[in-house]
């Protein structure tokens, strides 16, 4: 599919209508946000409907909104939003760009053979969110940052909601190597992997692509059609050799509350 055509199947199922753990997704005329209800995360712009005339007042309206919740919040501004420079006028009003991101997709029904067979390593799912400090510590590993928010982010949708999420670890022996995890929206064609991190002195050992096998392969097993990633550039060759295809380019704009 062409970047139009993903756009079309992608906007609606993980944009628009989506519903994530551990927030509160509100519509309002002109955008799609979602408030953090876990006390450590932060809020979201999903998705806008603006022009060059509402953009400025709708920017201030979402600050202002945010601000009064206590809470930081990302605007994840996609290269085919309107108005164009939307990016640039929110860095206007005190959003931080980060680095930029491409928003890849699969369809699993031309997944590439490596992602149909089960892993050689030793990958693991991860059910007691007590193992999750095995995540953990490959998160702070590769990040060098506090990763206690693996409890309070995958641990409540562990004992919460187990088959909204699954998340992975690959281990070299018995030590906790690389870690991800894929959440599987209700009703969506796609699901989304997340976290994919392997610790430096255990990369070029295929985990990257067998926790992507594994995580593949139950979204095959569950009827999903799709896969997405938000691909940094140490993974977005990777996975463009395993099929992946461009949907868009995105930047996270940040926001911080004032106390």
């Amino acid at each position: 599919m062409n970047p139009a055509q993903w756009q079309a199947l992608y906007d609606p199922h993980q944009r628009i209508h989506i519903q994530f753990p551990n927030m509160r997704r509100e519509v309002t005329p002109q955008v799609v946000r979602h408030v953090d209800l876990s006390a450590a995360g932060e809020g979201l712009i999903a998705y806008s409907w603006l022009d060059e005339s509402s953009a400025e007042a709708a920017i201030r309206e979402q600050v202002d909104y945010f601000q009064r919740l206590g809470q930081d919040f990302e605007w994840k501004v996609y290269d085919y939003d309107r108005p164009a420079d939307l990016k640039t006028r929110l860095e206007g009003q005190g959003f931080v760009s980060e680095e930029l991101e491409v928003i890849l997709g699969l369809d699993l029904n031309t997944a590439p053979e490596v992602l149909r067979q089960p892993p050689r390593q030793d990958v693991r799912r991860i059910t007691d969110p007590q193992q999750l400090a095995d995540v953990q510590a490959v998160q702070e590993g590769v990040w060098g940052e506090d990763g206690s928010w693996v409890f309070a982010v995958l641990g409540s949708v562990l004992r919460d909601d187990p088959g909204r999420m699954s998340v992975y670890v690959a281990y070299v022996d018995g030590q906790p190597a690389s870690s991800a995890w894929v959440d599987f929206p209700p009703d969506n064609a796609f699901a989304s992997l997340w976290g994919g991190s392997t610790l430096p002195q255990f990369r070029q050992r295929g985990l990257f692509t067998a926790l992507l096998a594994a995580r593949a392969q139950e979204a095959a097993a569950r009827r999903v059609r799709y896969l997405t990633v938000d691909a940094m550039p140490m993974s977005r060759p990777i996975l463009e050799k395993l099929g992946f295809e461009r949907i868009a380019e995105s930047y996270p704009c940040k926001w911080k509350h004032k106390p």
